[in-house]
This record gives structure tokens, sequence and C-alpha cells, in this order.
């Protein structure tokens, strides 16, 4: 019955070693975090790192303006209102309101270096956040961008089309 329990004991120490130490570039699904000498973990979606990032990049690459954002966050709106400005379509994806958002930024911040929002991409690249997409309009720069979009990200019938309607995707 002791060695019974003792190898219980260590099985489950193992395992919870296993689940605090697991890096977060395997998966998205346990995200671990440190904070004062105690961890916690959370369970914030089901998308694996690989997974996300197949998602950002398959988004993104199927349409020409592509906003990564969250809905309370003045600097989204800006970027939003940018492109609402010139009659541009774009697709939104709103993190907070996505069963997978967490896993996405950090995908996002992954590949782009930068985990703030939003994430502003135009034609396949990430042109930064809000103030960058403003400053790019300003500059005249921002509608050349767009008019360079290959024809299956401007397509007229595609998902979130419309001059400047967007769709939030879950």
């Amino acid at each position: 019955m002791f060695m019974f329990r003792s190898a219980l004991i260590i099985q489950l120490n193992l395992i919870l070693m296993l689940i605090l130490y697991l890096p977060p570039v395997f998966s998205c699904f346990i995200s671990t975090f440190r904070r004062m000498g105690n961890y916690s973990s959370s369970v914030s979606g089901s998308l694996t790192s690989t997974a996300c990032v197949q998602y950002v990049q398959e988004v993104v690459s199927q349409n020409c303006v592509v906003i990564f954002s969250k809905t309370t966050c003045p600097y989204c709106r800006m970027a939003k209102n940018v492109f609402n400005e010139i009659g541009a379509t774009y697709k939104v994806i709103e993190l907070d309101e996505h069963n997978d958002g967490r896993s996405l930024q950090e995908a996002l911040a992954q590949m782009t270096g930068a985990r703030t929002v939003p994430r502003v991409f135009v034609n396949g690249n990430c042109i930064g956040g809000g103030s960058d997409t403003k400053q790019l309009h300003q500059q005249g720069k921002l509608l050349p961008l767009i008019e360079q979009c290959t024809p299956c990200c401007a397509a007229s019938g595609s998902e979130g089309s419309g001059s400047g309607q967007f769709e939030s995707v879950k």
C-alpha cells in the first residue's frame, strides 16, 4: 500500500511539473503564468500554437486588409476609422471576443514582434498598429499599399467585403 501511494505521488508530481514547465511555444491550450514565485495555469482556448499561426496566415492571405483588434481599444478604433475614411474593405478579428483570442495574440507577437493591438496587415504584410496605420494614411502611403493587393484578396465577393465594412470573427 505504501509503495503504491509513493508511486502515485511521484507520478502526480511529474505530471504537475510537465504542466507547469511546458513551454508556451508547444501549446496555446495551457498558458502558464509566473507571479511572485507562485504558479497558476489557465485554459485559454483549444488551438495549438502552430494552429494559431496557421489561422493568422490563412486569414491574412485570404484578405487584403486584416485588423486583429479588441473591441475596447482606442487604437483599434483609430485603425478601423482610417479604413472607413478611405472606403477600404477590411476584415476584423476581435481578439477579446474570439475563443482563442489570447492564443492568437501570442501567435501575432511571435510573428510580428509586437503583442499590442491592433495588428494591421495589408496585402499579407504587417504594417503595425493604429498609429502606424494613421501615419501611413497621412503620408499618402496606405492607399497605394491597398491598391497593390493581389486579385485573390481584392475579390469583391470575398468574406468581409464591402466598402468600409468588416466582419468580426469569433
